[in-house]
């Protein structure tokens, strides 16, 4: 395919990128609802709801009802995922424009991947690894490296050393709660976290060229990017790519914001690092605190 060809390609990408997602046209074949009688045009009972191509209970029904339990419906997840992957920004677009039955609810995506991602990271990836277990080995290996050093241990004083220990057991078991909870609730932190950074950003953000934003509206947009980024996560973990893999994949975020706001990626790249500088600052005004405590009480 030469270079011509490719940009034809290209440029049909991003039209269909830009393109709000087009429904199935309506039916003109006459029905009658099987629940409430009504006799209607269309592919829906505008009495009742009921779906036209409802018939005789199959063992095809009872698959497809199973199927639409996981976002195989109306509102499909993996049409959802498929628009998320390639055109995010856009997606979320029609979705605060009120387009909703045509995608899967953000929190509810937000729960399924979240479980989807645990049970990778327990063992069901190509390697058979259970990552959180390694990565709280490696967690418990940094706490003891930072008190592990022998000739400093030697220049304490008896009291200084006791101080020391438990300083030590403190943070030990603050970490180790902290990780085991983290990992336990994952769904719970990642709202918190999501929480947290949308203050700033909506700062940021909400006075888009393309959109003025609520703060609710931002948030959803928030968790929508962060179900993009969970799918990205799952596939690496999956094959066990590495951690560096993952850290190139929190780009990703800039993509869906880019596309919803209009501003180009180098003001959206440094709007999102003010937001995480902020939070950082924050984030180590409260350990300060916290050791502060603890040196104090303990």
């Amino acid at each position: 395919m030469n270079l011509k060809a490719l940009k034809v390609r290209y440029r049909q990408f991003r039209r269909w990128q830009k393109r709000p997602y087009e429904v199935a046209p309506l039916s003109d074949v006459e029905h009658t609802c099987a629940t409430c009688q009504t006799h209607y045009t269309g592919n829906f009972c505008p009495r009742c709801g009921q779906s036209a191509r409802i018939t005789r209970y199959s063992f095809k029904t009872a698959l497809l009802h199973f199927f639409d339990v996981w976002g195989l419906g109306n509102r499909s997840m993996f049409r959802t995922i498929r628009d998320l992957m390639l055109r995010p920004g856009y997606m979320i677009r029609d979705y605060l424009n009120g387009m909703q039955m045509a995608y899967f609810p953000p929190f509810k995506l937000f729960f399924l991947l979240t479980a989807l991602s645990v049970i990778v990271e327990h063992g069901l990836n190509i390697k058979g690894e259970n990552m959180i277990e390694l990565k709280r080995q490696e967690t418990l290996a940094n706490v003891d490296e930072g008190f592990s050093d022998a000739q400093e241990q030697e220049r304490l004083s008896e009291r200084e050393r006791e101080v020391e220990t438990k300083m030590e057991q403190y943070y030990r078991k603050m970490m180790t709660g902290f990780y085991d909870t983290a990992t336990s609730y994952p769904n719970i932190f990642g709202l918190l976290g999501l929480t947290v950074m949308s203050l700033p950003l909506f700062l940021l953000f909400r006075k888009s060229p393309n959109i003025r934003f609520r703060y609710s509206e931002l948030f959803v947009s928030l968790v929508y990017s962060n179900n993009m980024y969970s799918v990205f996560i799952i596939l690496i973990n999956f094959f066990c790519l590495g951690e560096r893999v993952q850290l190139i994949g929190t780009l990703l975020y800039l993509m869906p914001v880019k596309q919803l706001s209009g501003y180009s990626y180098l003001s959206t790249f440094f709007r999102f690092l003010l937001a995480f500088l902020a939070i950082m600052v924050l984030f180590i005004v409260l350990v300060a605190l916290l050791v502060t405590l603890a040196y104090f009480f303990i």
